[in-house]
């Protein structure tokens, strides 16, 4: 597997603009380790005749704290809709159309409430409870971090 320097650059702007420190990611022989404020390098695997592979270094801007707003207290009894993963959350499948769910609207545990971009794959995230969406924390193209709260839903509303 190969990655372009634009990869890199989408999975360094991914993690600068998380909570995380650092990323270590290996698959295939590709090895990429990210810190924050570190220069970063990517190799790839050794072929079997050795040609000359460049080497991608990016400087990254020195970090900021991220700031993270925190959810609002919830009402009791609600349940929370995590995020799966870190990425871009879209309320909508495409720009344009009506979101997903709105607050008030009935959602069972299948219902896609939500997708998560994560370097241009689309990854549903279903509601995982049946009831009424009652308070809709995340917004449309923010990026979210994993376990961050997305929704929350009154239960058997």
């Amino acid at each position: 597997m190969t990655l372009t320097a634009k990869d890199v650059a989408e999975i360094l702007r991914l993690l600068e603009s998380s909570n995380f420190d650092s990323l270590s990611l290996e698959m295939n022989g590709l090895k990429l380790n990210l810190q924050r404020g570190a220069a970063v390098t990517v190799r790839q695997p050794d072929a079997a005749a050795p040609s000359p592979q460049p080497k991608v270094e990016l400087q990254p801007q020195p970090a900021q704290p991220a700031a993270r707003k925190a959810a609002p207290p919830s009402e009791a009894g609600l349940a929370e809709v995590a995020s799966p993963l870190l990425g871009i959350f879209y309320r909508a499948p495409k720009p344009g159309e009506p979101p997903f769910v709105e607050v008030g609207s009935k959602v069972a545990e299948d219902t896609v409430v939500g997708i998560i971009e994560v370097m241009k794959l689309m990854n549903t995230v279903r509601a995982g409870v049946r009831g009424e969406v009652a308070q809709i924390l995340a917004e449309n193209g923010a990026l979210v971090e994993y376990g961050e709260i997305l929704l929350r839903v009154r239960p058997g509303a």
